[in-house]
């Protein structure tokens, strides 16, 4: 080997040398960095992060506005940020004006999902505030107004919201009809069938709709309850409906299963919604609710989000047939 090669061979080396040198110089600096950034978040106490009881006793017209209740829910309006983990998704979520289904529905849409929403009529001012958040993400919303007691209505419910985002790949029942009655006696067969046609005929049209429209990496998720588990002697009809809502879950997720279609459940605790305010809880109730968990306040919808995203993304491909607890330290699953 000539000296001019190895001279050439030689600088060649240090300038490969150096270049690596730079290069993890430039990723421990990015990692650094990056470890800093993740430092620098504040930890948030769980027991002092939101209203704890004595709540101040207020009653609405079943079924009741979010914006109406004080304190007003926290759905993640200001909080909840997304990182692009459901997009290009298409959502259909019951029930998507307050609660769960609107702490759903933001997160959705920050995540990148296309999204409508179900209600009724009397929830509009509600509905329209989630439609506004969901455009303000520049993702197409649909407000879908009626009553899930119709069967007829269940079927277009979905015809519009998969014609309307061009298709479907989630699907979040979660509207519920949930009264306080003392006694079995109270319940009138008026009332029971309401709360079944609401709570479970309902998902099980939309269900059957649905399918057609699913493709292979699509998932269906409901919302149950601690009630199921855990059921208070106040609320035998709704308590019975959530029950089922974990079985109907366990049970599709197999049937589905070889069709690459997951199914999944939340089972929330005392969470903070119109449910408790038009009917749901006593007076009684009402001002201490949630003050028996161990975190000794309800939950907040936004504190559900994450969950309904994680059990519709992509990466959760292994979760099917699974109830997701959150219920402050109480509850079974």
């Amino acid at each position: 080997m000539t000296r001019q090669n190895k001279t050439s061979i030689s600088r060649r080396q240090i300038v490969r040398a150096a270049s690596a040198t730079l290069a993890a110089a430039s990723l421990g600096s990015s990692t650094a960095q990056g470890n800093t950034d993740m430092a620098e978040q504040d930890l948030i106490d769980p027991v002092t992060r939101y209203p704890k009881p004595p709540f101040k006793k207020q009653s609405q017209p079943w079924p009741g506005l979010a914006g109406k209740m004080e304190p007003r829910p926290d759905h993640g309006e200001s909080s909840y940020k997304g990182s692009g983990r459901l997009k290009g998704r298409k959502a259909l979520i019951t029930g998507g004006d307050s609660g769960m289904g609107r702490a759903a529905a933001i997160a959705y849409a920050r995540e990148g999902a296309d999204v409508a929403i179900n209600y009724l009529p009397a929830e509009e001012p509600d509905a329209q505030e989630v439609i506004a958040l969901i455009r303000k993400e520049g993702r197409t919303a649909l407000a879908i107004p009626g009553d899930l007691k119709d069967e007829a209505f269940c079927k277009d419910l979905v015809e519009q919201a998969a014609q309307g985002l061009g298709g479907l790949d989630i699907i979040v029942n979660n509207a519920a009809r949930q009264q306080t009655r003392a006694s079995i006696l109270d319940v009138s067969s008026e009332d029971f069938d309401a709360t079944m046609k609401t709570n479970l005929y309902a998902p099980f049209w939309i269900i059957k709709a649905a399918l057609p429209h699913l493709k292979p990496g699509s998932c269906l998720i409901g919302t149950t309850s601690e009630q199921a588990y855990d059921p208070s002697p106040d609320l035998y009809d709704y308590a019975q409906t959530k029950a089922a809502t974990m079985n109907y879950v366990k049970s599709l997720a197999k049937q589905l299963a070889s069709k690459g279609i997951r199914v999944n459940g939340v089972a929330p605790g005392p969470i903070w919604t119109p449910l408790q305010v038009s009917g749901g809880a006593t007076m009684e109730k009402l001002e201490k609710f949630g003050g028996m968990t161990p975190l000794g306040r309800p939950g907040q919808p936004a504190e559900l989000a994450s969950i309904y995203v994680q059990l519709a993304a992509a990466d959760a491909s292994y979760a099917t047939g699974q109830v997701y607890g959150s219920a402050g330290g109480s509850g079974q699953p």
